[in-house]
């Protein structure tokens, strides 16, 4: 018996990553669950360098910026609660000292421009077709850095707005990089506070956008996240104790749909010896001093000095 629906997912037949490859992610939170186990992996990425980025417009804007090395100087920044913040970047750049938060805007750019330019393989991920228009300024912002929301107004990005969003993306991302692969996904986190039908409207906007740019020939691809954890995981017992985010047995899942796509058999052989290796420097012994130990780290000690001498990018 089969107890699931199970998504087919045919392997890529090229620009498949590796240990060679270098990977920018951004987008929503969902973002950050797969850039752990990148990290974990010893993977070359850059995930979400301007924070968690939820829109279309946000990540357009980003790239934008980004492709332009803008500067950012105090027009662009502003202080409320103690804290000053950027409307283009989420509130982990935020900072108590201005000058600081320049500096984490502008070197964010910095790093975001070099890894746009040599990046193999671009992740974005989309969390909500949902905005917030700022009424003084009549900007769409990234985020509101719990600003009262009466200062603001909320909006629905149409199909085609986003869809025009998303080309725009991909054009801008080809002035500067023309043979990345841009991999789209949807997150499946569900955005309740928007409520639970305007949540599945604005999936719908995103997934129906997503399929008019998405082209392999054009090296653009869809990545089914979304589908995977609504049609393969549908049980409660998959996310987290607010019934919302996945949790790391739905994250692992997919992780491990994600590798049989689009991460090469070769890596795949490295990143088990990365996996002992970690597991190993995560190990407690009983007894320090035993020989049995003494072994052991010997063991993990050359398994390190073989995985770097064939890949210097990678420290432990």
């Amino acid at each position: 018996m089969d107890l699931q629906t199970k998504i087919p997912l045919p392997k890529q037949a090229k620009n498949l990553i590796d240990y060679n490859s270098k990977i920018l992610l951004i987008g929503s939170c969902f973002v950050e669950n797969i850039g752990q186990k990148f990290d974990y992996y010893k993977f070359q990425n850059l995930q979400n360098p301007f924070g968690i980025l939820f829109h279309p417009l946000a990540l357009e804007n980003l790239i934008t910026n980004v492709i332009n090395e803008k500067v950012y100087n105090e027009d662009d920044i502003f202080h409320y609660n103690e804290q000053w913040h950027c409307y283009n970047a989420h509130s982990k750049l935020s900072s108590s000292l201005k000058d600081e938060l320049l500096d984490n805007l502008n070197e964010s750019i910095n790093i975001t421009s070099k890894q746009l330019k040599n990046t193999t393989h671009i992740v974005i991920t989309l969390g909500t077709a949902w905005v917030y228009r700022h009424i003084d300024k009549d900007e769409i912002v990234a985020n509101c850095h719990k600003i009262p929301q009466k200062k603001f107004v909320k909006e629905l990005l149409s199909v085609n707005a986003i869809s025009e969003s998303l080309d725009a993306i991909i054009k801008l991302i080809r002035t500067v990089n023309l043979q990345a692969s841009i991999l789209f996904t949807i997150s499946p986190v569900r955005h309740i506070k928007e409520g639970f039908v305007q949540s599945t409207l604005s999936k719908s906007h995103l997934i129906a956008a997503v399929h008019q740019v998405v082209e392999p020939r054009k090296k653009v691809f869809y990545f089914p996240a979304y589908e995977i954890i609504l049609d393969e995981l549908r049980d409660y017992r998959f996310y987290n104790e607010d019934m919302v985010h996945p949790n790391q047995i739905a994250v692992n899942y997919i992780w491990e749909k994600f590798m049989s796509v689009w991460v090469s058999e070769d890596a795949l052989n490295v990143m088990e010896d990365i996996n002992l290796i970690q597991k190993g420097l995560q190990h407690r012994p009983f007894n320090s001093t035993s020989i049995a130990h003494q072994k052991f780290l010997n063991n993990i000690k050359e398994k390190k000095n073989d995985i770097q001498s064939k890949f210097d990018h990678i420290k432990f």
